[in-house]
């Protein structure tokens, strides 16, 4: 499984109880980085840097929480497709859009799992920015790997999906 939110106790505890390898990835940290490179040779390599090596035991589920929003559209691509790369077939991806919202924080929030059925927005204080809002079309240009296994907008103005390689 590889979390590419901000690693919380909680987080590896009800993770903890699955047979399975852990990986987290700040990916919040390597923002400006992705967003701020043009040539999508250079984005990628980046993204490829951000993220943990390949190993033979591909990964199985990706936990992109809100930080699809905050990725441009190249650096969308370029994130998805290293993911891709160390992911076997068929594994999924978990991930939530602005939809209806018209904005969003300035950075991605952090989730913490409460049970088994609840998870825990933490937003963090400060300024707001205008939400992406992207559609599922634009995620399917973004994403040509993944298809939408499953997508339901939420009572906070989110979309979530789930997308399989």
């Amino acid at each position: 499984m590889l979390d590419l939110g901000a690693v919380h106790s909680a987080t590896i505890r009800e993770l903890s109880k699955f047979r399975c390898r852990l990986e987290f990835v700040e990916l919040a940290d390597g923002l400006d980085s992705l967003n701020g490179e043009i040539d999508p040779r250079r984005i990628r390599q980046r993204a490829d840097a951000l993220l943990p090596t390949r190993r033979t035991e591909a990964t199985d589920i990706v936990l992109c929480w809100d930080l699809i929003n905050y990725l441009n559209q190249p650096a969308l691509t370029a994130v998805m497709e290293c993911i891709a790369l160390r992911c076997k077939r068929g594994a999924l991806a978990h991930g939530l859009v602005y939809y209806s919202a018209k904005s969003m924080p300035q950075q991605p929030s952090t989730f913490i799992p409460v049970d088994d059925q609840r998870i825990l927005q933490h937003l963090k204080p400060g300024i707001e920015r205008p939400a992406p809002r992207y559609s599922p079309e634009d995620l399917a240009r973004c994403m040509p790997r993944y298809t939408v296994e499953r997508g339901r907008l939420l009572r906070n103005g989110m979309q979530e999906f789930l997308f399989k390689l």
